[in-house]
């Protein structure tokens, strides 16, 4: 049958599964929420924001996280600590990240926020990384050998300059 001349036909739902009408997934826009939460949080500390309360945040975060989460988060967390020192950790969308100058220059995404197959390592713009026409932005991480691990410490060391 056809549609008349000047009749709609109905559109077909090509969304994803756990997807809103609005486009976003639950896990999205409990992000969007937490998001929210943060910089609410942030406007109440105002400028002088305790940086001891937002790295309390962001471990208290990677400690929620599911075990191999949570390993790999425990383990960046020290990494970047140790190689970045001039970033600070904070939360970033419900995400541990790590800042300089208020900006988001990294952060750990964990498999299980997105029910994701793995865990993503990711820089933002602020990160210096740029290398010629391209460059990678963000990593899947599904374990931290030690060759991973110095990858990411050099990877952290140029973010933050």
């Amino acid at each position: 049958m056809t549609a008349k001349k000047g009749e709609r036909k109905s559109a077909k739902s090509t969304g994803a599964v756990g997807e809103t009408p609005g486009g976003f997934t639950d896990e999205e826009r409990l992000a969007m929420k937490e998001h929210l939460q943060e910089l609410k949080a942030e406007r109440r500390g105002g400028p002088r924001a305790d940086k001891v309360d937002a790295e309390s945040a962001v471990l208290a975060q990677i400690a929620a996280m599911p075990g191999p989460d949570r390993a790999l988060g425990e383990r960046l967390h020290a990494i970047i600590k140790a190689n970045a020192p001039a970033l600070s950790p904070r939360l970033w969308y419900g995400m541990p990240a790590y800042a300089k100058d208020g900006k988001v220059v990294c952060f750990f995404q964990s498999a299980a926020k997105f029910k994701t197959r793995y865990a993503t390592f990711g820089f933002q713009h602020q990160a210096s990384l740029d290398e010629g026409a391209m460059w990678p932005v963000a990593f899947a991480l599904r374990e931290l050998t030690a060759e991973v691990e110095a990858r990411i410490a050099s990877l952290v060391k140029k973010a933050a300059r």
